[in-house]
């Protein structure tokens, strides 16, 4: 009937999703970083991969499942913030075992890449190198601290994806508590269908 509503919403969409485009730049990040910090022998570098994809597959694949269940679309959201949080206790680790610090909430470099908005990797090198070159001015140069203070870029690197992994898991964060508000509200797929049945008996 004119003005009925689909049984089968229209969903999908992912690729506009800020959460679906956050944790893709994470992935690449991600790749990148392992490629050059993690040996790819170690198991390590595999997990952190599969946990990054794993993050941009399950915000694609449950988007695409909502139209047919809001079930399933938020246990898939929540597998990606759960992969997330799994790759950011793998970047910890990382900073942790090799003695690095872990850059605070408030830390204005880590505050500097997220106002950016940095939308490629590119972008996020960009941004290391500029802090890598600030940090560097800020130094006194001299023959022995050239010599014995290591490279900055692994912390760099590694705190700059915690930064963009915690965007991706606030944004999940808030697009879980959205999904499930609609699930109570308005049910899912079954409910619709029990409805549009109990409709058509009625020729409504």
């Amino acid at each position: 009937m004119p003005g009925r509503e689909p049984l089968i919403p229209k969903h999908g969409g992912y690729r506009k999703l800020k959460s679906f485009q956050v944790a893709q730049l994470v992935y690449d990040v991600t790749v990148r970083f392992c490629d050059r910090y993690i040996s790819p022998r170690s198991r390590t570098h595999d997990q952190m991969v599969q946990a990054a994809r794993s993050g941009v597959q399950n915000i694609a694949e449950g988007s695409q499942a909502s139209g047919t269940s809001k079930k399933f679309e938020l246990k898939l959201t929540n597998v990606a913030r759960a992969s997330l949080e799994e790759l950011r206790l793998d970047y910890e680790d990382f900073l942790r075992q090799r003695g690095l610090p872990l850059w605070q909430r408030d830390d204005q470099r880590r505050n500097d890449l997220i106002a950016r908005r940095p939308a490629t990797a590119d972008a996020v090198a960009d941004w290391a190198r500029e802090t890598r070159s600030g940090q560097s001015g800020q130094r006194r140069p001299s023959m022995e601290s050239t010599k014995s203070t290591p490279s900055t870029y692994p912390e760099i690197a590694a705190n700059g994806a915690l930064a963009l992994i915690a965007v991706a898991c606030a944004l999940l964060d808030r697009q879980l508590a959205a999904q499930a508000t609609a699930f109570e509200q308005e049910g899912g797929f079954t409910e619709r269908l029990y409805q549009r049945r109990q409709s058509s008996r009625r020729g409504t």
